[in-house]
Formats: C-alpha cells, sequence, structure tokens
C-alpha cells in the first residue's frame, strides 16, 4: 500500500514535496488508519525552517497531530476496530505520568516521521478515541494546541472559577486557553493587535481585550483591568519579547506558562527578580499526555466545545498553508486535508 506524504528534504518551504510512501501491512500491536484531516502547528513552521531542530535528518514526513479512520488492526489489538474514529498523540510514548527524555523522542514530525500523509501505521498505544460530535477537521486541532492549553490551565494551573486568565493573541492554542478557562468559569481577557480579531474573541467568550499595538504598556491595562491585582494564568505564547510583561501583567502567586516563541529568543527575557518578588509559578508547557487528552475530551464532550478553525487547505496546498501561518492572519487553527 501507498501514501502520499508531504516530506521535507531540506530547510525552507521551497523543499517540501508530495511523495509517494510504501505503507506496510500493521504487525500485532500496530493500527492502520486513513488520516482524513491534520492542523498546521507554528512548531511545523519551525521544524520546516530549520529552527526547531537544525540538525534534523531527511528525509522526513511533517505533520505534528491529525485524526481519521481506522482501516485495520494487528492480531493483539484490543483497543480499537476498523471503522473507529481515532486522533493521533503528538508524543507517541506519553501515556500518563510526568515528561522524560524518552518521551521527548517520540514526537511526530519531527524526531519521527509525521501526519502530513494519507495513510499511517501507529502503535496501538499512539492513538486515543475521538468525540463523536466533532468532525475530523476539529478532531485534527486536539492532539497539540488544544492539549497544550489544558495542560497548562487544568493540569498545572489547577485552574479554578472566578479566576483571570490573560491569554496572548488569537492562534490555536490562544483562543483554545479561551474556551477552556470560559469553561472553568474564568475570566479571560485576550490581546491581539487586531481589533477585528479582538471582537471575534469577544464573541467566543473574551471578557475584556487589549490591542497590544495601540496600547504597548499591556501589562499596565491588565492591571488596571483587575484593580491593580494581576492576571492569575497567563498564556505565554510571545517568546522573550513578551516575557517580562507576562511578568509584569501576573499576581502574586500567579502562573505563567511558556509555550510559544512568536516573537523570538532573542529579546530580553525575565529578570529572575520580578519572578521572585512575586512568587511565581513559571512552567514549560509541551503539549500533554494520553491520560491528560482523555480527561479534556470528555469536558469538551460535556460541553459540546468546538474547535475555532480558521481555514482548511488541500494537502497538494500545503505551501498555501504555511505561508498563510506566517502572515499571522489565521484567527484559530488551519487545517490540511489530507483526503
Amino acid at each position: 500500500m501507498q501514501a502520499q506524504s508531504l516530506r521535507l528534504n531540506a530547510f525552507g518551504l521551497d523543499n517540501i514535496a508530495l511523495t509517494p510512501v510504501d505503507v506496510p501491512e500493521p504487525g500485532p500491536h500496530e493500527v492502520l488508519v486513513s488520516l482524513h484531516a491534520a492542523s498546521l502547528n507554528y512548531r511545523d513552521l519551525m521544524v520546516v525552517l530549520g529552527i526547531y531542530n537544525p540538525k534534523m535528518e531527511f528525509p522526513r514526513i511533517l505533520g505534528s497531530d491529525a485524526a481519521g479512520i481506522v482501516t485495520a488492526v494487528g492480531s493483539a489489538v484490543t483497543h480499537f476496530k476498523p471503522g473507529d474514529r481515532v486522533a493521533t498523540l503528538f508524543f507517541q510514548d506519553w501515556l500518563y505520568g510526568p515528561f522524560t527524555p524518552t518521551t521527548g523522542k517520540s514526537g511526530l514530525g519531527g524526531p519521527i516521521d509525521g501526519t502530513f500523509t494519507t495513510t499511517r501505521l501507529f502503535p496501538e498505544h499512539g492513538l486515543i478515541h475521538i468525540p463523536g460530535y466533532l468532525t475530523d477537521e476539529e478532531a485534527a486541532t486536539l492532539p497539540c494546541a488544544s492539549l497544550t492549553a489544558w495542560n497548562a490551565l487544568v493540569e498545572k494551573g489547577n485552574l479554578r472559577a472566578g479566576q483571570t486568565v490573560l491569554v496572548l493573541g488569537t492562534g490555536g492554542v490562544s483562543l483554545f486557553a479561551l474556551q477552556i478557562a470560559k469553561l472553568h468559569g474564568a475570566r479571560v481577557i485576550v490581546t491581539s493587535s487586531s481589533d477585528e480579531k479582538l471582537q471575534r474573541a469577544r464573541a467566543l467568550g473574551a471578557d475584556e481585550t487589549i490591542n497590544y499595538r495601540t496600547t504597548p504598556a499591556w501589562d499596565k491595562a491588565v492591571k488596571d483591568l483587575t484593580n491593580g491585582i494581576g492576571a492569575d494564568h497567563i498564556v505565554e505564547v510571545g517568546g522573550s519579547n513578551t516575557l517580562a510583561l507576562s511578568a509584569s501583567a501576573a499576581a502574586f502567586n500567579g502562573h505563567i506558562y511558556i509555550i510559544g516563541v512568536l516573537s523570538g529568543t532573542d529579546g530580553p527575557g525575565l529578570d529572575p527578580r520580578s519572578a521572585l518578588v512575586k512568587s511565581l509559578n513559571v512552567h514549560g508547557v509541551y503539549v500533554g499526555s494520553r491520560a491528560m487528552f482523555q480527561r479534556m475530551n470528555a469536558a469538551f464532550s460535556l460541553a459540546r466545545t468546538h474547535p475555532v478553525i480558521d481555514r482548511v487547505f488541500p494537502l497538494t496546498e500545503a505551501r498555501a498553508a504555511f505561508e498563510h501561518m506566517q502572515s499571522g492572519s489565521h484567527f484559530g487553527k488551519i487545517v490540511l486535508s489530507l483526503q
């Protein structure tokens, strides 16, 4: 059997190409999946540009997450059967417990081949059933962006009703954080450089919004909106150029979740004294485990939460999808249709 796979042969957008790849029959503990949709993550763009891992081996099939339908199973598989709708785990080997060095070696589309392919074999433990009310395109956005936001706010931060969550930007992780925060009864402040995006964020439930282009001292604006207290939780996707402002905007004993580096890694960063004085909790968040994914799916199913999808591109237009991400004009998740 052959699959059409998007492979990176050298760093740069000029070096991605659709290539036929042979797919063997499943072994005893393997599951064959016809992948229907995959979502684009900023991490995928970093991989293509050579920023994520400059020493990565080629060729590499791109893609961090996807959803599809099981078409065949190995003789020892017990959790899945043909016809089941499934999503992939980003870290194929992170089932439960803390993150470990071994876990990091099982990330799709980096250390191992990824999900931008029409058909792929997975180990049985590398898949999870998806909520039945979601489309394939919606389900494909859960394994990375959604689980990252869930791990940050719920698993690490123990988010409680009535707390204030500051969300930077309106990309995939940020909008999932907004939805998860509202699901838990929190107050949410969203920042963006676009008034149109901020208006859309309010329609999703944001309580307050700040345009950081017209209000560059947005940390002060956050404190003004919280009677000088600051935000209890900050979903930090900006990187070193926004981290100091996030620390300024945080409440005493607040949580800052370092998730992205959209503004770069060579900015001023965080003065340790600001974290010390406020007794801040600074977390690095790298997606999440299968056990976390199960808890998130249960919550989303109960609330009938729908991911926010910006646009769906066919796999043949993957380069245009990457360029759309580079432009920063998207609101929510960019998805690739694989069929």
